[in-house]
């Protein structure tokens, strides 16, 4: 029995070792070839590919610091390099100082903006007075009150002459003396009384709808002596909007002589878009700014729906305000400060952002000064935030200052990762590729600059040419062409 045990023992000891000599023989190769794909082949100038070196430095032509190529094709970047997207770049802590690299932690909170919105003054429309002829008449006599002036309730402002008033005056002043007699001599009965006092308001109105005032029929009553001529008054206190007359014109029935304006409160009307427009609930508060008059005024949203404008294509808000000493006047424009809250988002500097109009991107960071271009898509945007609406998570890591250094380093390594690729050596220039189709492998040639492959029919069409000594050159960039341009004869010199 004890040999049987001893056996088995034996048995799992041995498939044991070599169970865990296999293991380690396949961990050992994974790292060497991770090893061997992280092993540095050469250096290249991420403006410039085709440029080669067998250790690192800088490039010669643009200054550039040398890029490294690994075994696996991958370009240098931070980390292991594993899974690095195109474009990853390096920064260390003294440049991203100098530059002035940022980072700060992406959050989603509450949105809180000030949504601000020109408005315009205009009267409102129930403390606005027209004051209009109705009879044919005669101007006599206009005092110095002129369009924008600030009237009293009850002022003069101009008098007038009118035929139809001498009937209905002259009506209005028998009833006032027969009314006395039958005060004086008590005989008639009350019956007769209430008739006469009902005819005498009766000659009254007449002259009411004749245009005459209430001021002008009390000085009548008071001194039982009639008028030449018929007064124009103010009916309440505010200011002349409209003056339609001058002196001895002749006016006729209907026509509007003065137009006069309370502005003690007037009304402020914004043009805003359909979805600004539902953040003024009626009722709210709004901060009104004038920037002439350098105050600011208190606003209500009032109770009128919006109203959509066919000339503007918006829709135009209403709001109420008081105007003491009248600093709001007529047509004036102000500035509207609305706070608004809404619901939690994630939201970045505007900096952050880089937007080509194409692609919208921000640069995350992956670890210790590397950092990752990432494509986000964008929404609403107020002042120096904007909200992120797919892309990023709470927690991450972004850049929100430098961006555009930041930027132009990644394209060129991206444009650099390209033209290394397996398969992409003999990539053109993006200027030139941009040009035309591809053509075949004879219709290339060696920029005489930097010796990258050039395609000869999509440098004619980019004009990345140049003729010295009846020989034709072409270029990958405008950069190699001018710098040709500089010294052809030594460049002309060198082998194609």
């Amino acid at each position: 029995m004890k040999r049987i045990v001893l056996a088995s023992l034996l048995l799992l000891a041995l498939g044991g070792a070599y169970l865990l000599g296999a293991w380690s023989k396949e961990r050992g190769a994974s790292q060497d070839g991770r090893s061997a794909a992280r092993t540095v082949l050469y250096y290249v100038d991420p403006m410039h590919p085709a440029y080669k070196s067998d250790k690192p430095g800088i490039a010669p032509d643009c200054g550039m610091e040398l890029v490294p190529v690994y075994a696996d094709g991958s370009m240098g970047s931070g980390g292991s390099g594993a899974g690095v997207p195109p474009g990853t770049v390096r920064v260390n802590p003294e440049r991203q100082q100098l530059v002035g690299v940022k980072v700060a932690a992406v959050e989603k909170a509450p949105r809180r903006h000030t949504l601000r919105v020109l408005g315009r003054v205009v009267p409102d429309e129930t403390r606005i007075y027209r004051i209009n002829a109705a009879t044919d008449g005669w101007v006599k006599k206009i005092l110095s009150a002129t369009t924008d002036s600030l009237v009293r309730q009850d002022e003069l402002l101009a008098t007038f002459y009118a035929p139809e008033f001498f009937s209905a005056m002259k009506a209005y002043l028998y009833g006032l003396r027969s009314m006395e007699r039958f005060e004086a001599g008590r005989k008639e009965s009350k019956e007769q009384i209430e008739t006469a006092r009902a005819g005498l308001e009766n000659y009254r109105n007449a002259l009411r709808n004749l245009g005459m005032t209430e001021h002008q029929l009390d000085e009548i009553l008071r001194t039982r002596e009639g008028a030449d001529q018929v007064e124009i008054r103010a009916p309440a206190a505010g200011f002349i909007l409209i003056r339609n007359l001058s002196l001895g014109q002749r006016f006729e029935r209907g026509t509007e002589l003065y137009r006069i304006a309370d502005l003690a409160k007037v009304w402020i009307v914004a043009e805003t878009f359909a979805t600004d427009a539902t953040a003024f609930a009626p009722g709210m508060q709004v901060r009104v700014f004038a920037p002439n008059l350098r105050k600011t005024f208190a606003a209500r949203v009032a109770q009128v729906p919006p109203r959509f404008d066919p000339t503007t294509r918006a829709l135009q808000v209403r709001l109420e305000a008081d105007n003491p000493e009248y600093a709001l006047r007529p047509d004036m424009f102000v500035d509207l400060e609305l706070p608004i809250t809404l619901p939690p988002a994630i939201v970045v500097p505007a900096e952050a952002l880089v937007d080509s109009g194409i692609r919208q991107t921000v640069f995350v960071e992956r670890e210790a000064g590397v950092f990752e271009p990432r494509q986000v898509t964008a929404g609403w945007r107020s002042g120096d935030q904007v909200e992120i609406l797919q892309g990023l998570a709470p927690g991450e890591r972004i850049v929100v200052s430098g961006t555009f250094l930041l930027d132009s380093e990644s394209r060129m390594k991206a444009a650099a990762a390209a033209a290394v690729a397996p398969g992409h050596e003999g990539h053109a220039h993006p200027a030139a590729a941009q040009a035309g189709a591809t053509t075949s492998p004879a219709a290339r040639v060696k920029d005489p600059i930097c010796g990258m492959d050039v395609d000869i029919a999509k440098a004619k069409a980019a004009g990345l040419t140049a003729t010295y000594q009846g020989k034709q050159y072409y270029f990958c960039s405008l950069e190699c062409r001018q710098q040709f341009a500089k010294d052809p004869k030594r460049y002309a010199a060198a082998p194609n």
